[in-house]
């Protein structure tokens, strides 16, 4: 036996690949944008996390190039020693004000920043309090952390006060995404915050899908629900509203500097690319300057919100730009993935073990950048298959 043999062992992906039914790693050669080129194809991009539409703004790609032909590719080294720049902090500066903290700290991808944030500020013998459906990269954090993770019910906050009720308060930090990726809907920040203050907890708030959503300003949950004081740690990333890679920390002065001391994925990882960067602060000022783009978001999330349950589509709780459609068993996500791809459109199947095996998921988000005509398009390509399969 060799450690080896657990790949040579696997054999599902083929098997699924084999009935023309895979629908990981499709590869794009165009722009992340409302329409997308595959394989020679035009599709209908109703998958992306690009909520505001600006990772092919020529404002964000000039200045990328720009920040590219003053400070080179890379930074060839970590935070921690050479790879520092101006930008970096600049952008840290922007980040903080823009979630209403004090200080933030850049990571190399948001993935690093839930690793970073809970590694360092949870030890042996101290508590993560997680929503059960909390991101892969928060549960990620608590085991690099060493601290033990208790799980509540999803947006349950008589779940979360027995668990509470059951530690040490003092020493438990509660972590929550502001948006659930899969499931579209949104933590009740200010009922968690109040909990946290009862039991003398601390909260972070992960913003990963809520910034450029959430709140006028676009600045996320915690500035929604006016609670953005109360939540001790404010967590983002660059890879869905504002146009790049990367992500954030942001909270008190004291705790950012301890973090910088302390957040593995920070000290023993390459800086954030100035190209990287340059985009994000590029992409924060056009949302200070063109809000109709959020509100355009909301307007493309209820047309098509509203356009799915009239046809009959079960959209479980969601209640922004990310709408699933319960479809039942795997054949039918699969089905439905391979036909909606035939005819153009563009959506991710979400399958176990992410979902219960009779639970699956079509996700679908959407962008403020999809027109009208667009989004019509897609409703009546989702009528056809979903009566076709008979899901609706």
């Amino acid at each position: 036996m060799s450690i080896l043999d657990k790949a040579v062992n696997f054999t599902e992906a083929n098997r699924v690949r084999e009935l023309g039914h895979y629908p990981y790693f499709r590869v794009i050669s165009s722009e992340q944008d409302t329409v997308v080129t595959m394989n020679g194809r035009q599709m209908l991009m109703m998958g992306s996390n690009s909520y505001l539409g600006l990772t092919n703004h020529p404002r964000v790609k000039e200045a990328a190039i720009n920040a590219l032909r003053k400070y080179g590719s890379g930074c060839a080294g970590s935070r921690f020693l050479n790879g520092t720049l101006d930008i970096h902090l600049e952008l840290e500066a922007k980040l903080a004000e823009f979630v209403g903290k004090d200080a933030a700290l850049c990571f190399a991808t948001g993935y690093q920043s839930n690793l970073g944030a809970i590694q360092s500020m949870v030890s042996r013998n101290e508590y993560i309090i997680t929503d059960k459906f909390d991101h892969a990269s928060i549960i990620d954090g608590c085991k690099l952390s060493g601290g033990k993770m208790l799980r509540y019910a999803h947006n349950n906050m008589e779940d979360l006060v027995r668990v509470m009720e059951s530690i040490p308060g003092k020493n438990a930090l509660i972590v929550v995404d502001g948006i659930f990726s899969m499931e579209g809907d949104i933590a009740p920040v200010a009922e968690i915050c109040e909990i946290a203050e009862r039991f003398g907890a601390s909260v972070m708030v992960d913003e990963a899908h809520s910034l450029g959503v959430m709140h006028h300003t676009g600045a996320g949950c915690a500035m929604e629900a006016g609670c953005s004081d109360r939540v001790e740690l404010i967590m983002g990333t660059f890879s869905k509203s504002l146009a790049s890679v990367g992500g954030f920390i942001a909270g008190s002065n004291v705790v950012m500097d301890y973090m910088k001391h302390s957040a593995r994925p920070l000290i023993f990882s390459a800086s954030l690319p100035p190209a990287s960067a340059a985009s994000v602060l590029e992409a924060l000022q056009i949302m200070k300057e063109e809000p109709e783009r959020i509100a355009k978001l909301w307007e493309n999330t209820h047309y098509m919100a509203d356009g799915f349950k009239q046809m009959g589509y079960n959209t479980g709780t969601s209640c922004t730009p990310v709408i699933p459609l319960h479809v039942g068993g795997l054949d039918n996500a699969f089905k439905m993935w391979k036909m909606l791809d035939e005819e153009g459109v563009f959506i991710n199947p979400v399958v176990p073990p992410a979902v219960p095996p009779n639970d699956t998921l079509i996700r679908t988000s959407f962008m403020a950048t999809h027109t009208m005509d667009q989004l019509t398009e897609a409703l009546e390509k989702f009528e056809k298959i979903g009566k076709r399969i008979g899901i609706i």
